[in-house]
């Protein structure tokens, strides 16, 4: 495959950088090992880059942006997003084998996910040529105004472990059909499939510099790119720690961000719900993906009437979960991601004990299994007060909170930094309208969970951040708008009265 070849250890795959359109090593010439979840063993080498690469790949994207990609047009733009999502779906097959050997996730969810992809870039290739302004008014006679809907230029991308592809398509469609370019880092821990991916964009016809990746173990490499004055937006997903750094860099240079930062998501399960299809949703909710997902349904907040009889449920599926071998297609729920995440799921389940929660089922790492496999747990006796009930936990742990009434209910899911998601089950039509509209959370499902679509907004609020992934409201995140004033007379004025 182009990019790759046997390398210097026969048994790692040996990758390089995507830059300007070229495959490139790291300028220092360091490289580093990212290693399968699943077996524990390093199965690729990657470029180590730091700033000077950074460097390199903003300005190619630079020369893409006011060069030829810039004077390409948006029905050029949308045809070349047809042909890339034409190649996805070909290759999905493959580029989910290599997401799930980074990352240790199921391959049935990655396949899921890198099969959806292609739709994203056709509904965003859709908006490429439609992105026009409008004509506005003028209370002078002598005047026409119109607005043009310019793009912002490079921009940045920081995409996480979890979802590699799949984060950064939803920057990646959005800002295509803008007429922008893009310098991405993957996650030190999924660097390959964002590599193997450049190569579809290379195979589609993009101009040299239009896509552009940089991967790295190093800290500096993320701030290099934040603070780099050639990128003009930086869209980040990860931690509101790492957001907060973000969006005071990028703001030192007058870069606008986008934030799709972490959630502590409620599903508030009403006493009129269907028992069974909210069990399933919870499950979904927080044991799909291995609880690994920002939108993670991680505080389970159920009417007092009803409580025992769900958790009758949601516990007896838990137990029944299938941990093993995520290639495997009768594995449920594969390991986590690297030895940092299962260390933190770890120290919270301890200190929540600690703190008077009591362990239903799992609670430990999986005996049978070892190494980053943890077993799927239910909390209950916690208060809303404990560290369980309001941080991420970003792992397979589900908390239960107990309540009398609608507003308590809606006070519990709002007890919380967060507002990404909320799932809503009831069979009550007017209570599922009153308790969306009340929730604070940038998605509600109603009696479901953990639903995305291209052409519907995804963001959240507070700590789960600013600024919109998906539908219409993407674009605008990568353009600029412009006002036109065209003086139709030629009479002179007086140059010190405005207008």
């Amino acid at each position: 495959m182009s990019g790759k070849d046997t390398g210097e250890t026969a048994a790692l795959t040996h990758c390089r950088m995507w830059i300007g359109g070229e495959w490139r090593e790291a300028v220092s010439g360091d490289r580093f090992e990212t290693a399968d979840p699943y077996t524990g063993l390093a199965w690729a080498s990657v470029p180590d880059a730091g700033a000077a690469d950074v460097d390199a790949a903003v300005r190619a994207a630079e020369r893409a942006q006011y060069g030829e990609w810039g004077r390409t047009s948006g029905f050029e733009r949308a045809r070349l997003m047809h042909r890339l999502a034409d190649l996805l779906e070909r290759d999905a097959g493959a580029l989910a084998e290599i997401e799930t050997r980074d990352n240790g996730k199921l391959l049935r969810e990655m396949r899921g996910q890198t099969e959806y992809l292609p739709a994203w870039l056709r509904y965003f290739a859709g908006v490429a040529d439609k992105l026009q302004g409008e004509v506005i008014p003028s209370d002078r006679p002598n005047f026409m105004v119109y607005t043009r809907h310019e793009p912002v230029g490079v921009v940045g991308a920081i995409v996480p472990w979890n979802s590699p592809l799949m984060l950064l398509m939803w920057k990646l469609a959005p800002l295509l059909a803008a007429g922008c370019t893009l310098v991405v880092k993957p996650s030190e821990h999924t660097p390959v499939s964002a590599l193997e991916f450049a190569r579809l964009v290379d195979e589609a016809g993009f101009p040299p510099g239009v896509f552009n990746v940089v991967t790295g173990q190093r800290a500096e490499l993320g701030r290099a790119l934040v603070e780099h004055p050639g990128v003009r937006h930086v869209a980040f997903t990860g931690s509101p720690a790492v957001g907060v750094k973000v969006a005071q860099s990028a703001a030192a240079h007058f870069a606008r961000t986008t934030l799709e930062l972490g959630g502590k998501s409620a599903q508030l399960v009403f006493p009129d719900a269907d028992l069974d299809a909210a069990a399933s949703g919870v499950i979904a909710g927080i044991f799909a993906a291995t609880g690994q997902t920002c939108v993670a349904g991680s505080r389970l907040v159920v009417h007092r009437e009803v409580h025992d009889a769900l958790l009758e449920r949601v516990v007896d599926r838990t137990r029944r979960i299938v941990l093993g071998d995520p290639t495997a297609p009768g594995t449920e729920m594969g390991p986590l991601a690297n030895p940092a995440q299962f260390r933190t799921v770890t120290g919270f389940v301890e200190r929540a004990v600690a703190e008077g929660a009591r362990v239903l089922t799992g609670g430990r790492p999986a005996p049978d299994l070892g190494g980053l496999f943890y077993e799927p747990t239910v909390l209950t006796e916690v208060t809303p007060g404990m560290e369980v009930a309001r941080q991420e936990i970003f792992g397979p742990v589900l908390s239960v909170l107990a309540f009398d009434t609608e507003d308590e209910a809606v006070a519990l899911a709002n007890a919380t930094d967060f507002g990404l998601g909320a799932g809503v089950w009831t069979n009550d039509v007017r209570r599922a309208h009153r308790v969306a509209h009340a929730v604070r959370a940038g998605n509600v499902w109603v009696n479901s969970y953990r639903v995305v679509a291209p052409n519907v907004p995804f963001g959240g609020t507070g700590a789960s951040g600013w600024g919109r992934e998906s539908g219409l409201d993407a674009v605008r995140e990568y353009t600029e708008t412009k006002a036109v004033w065209i003086e139709l007379t030629g009479e002179k004025r007086d140059p010190f009265r405005l207008g």
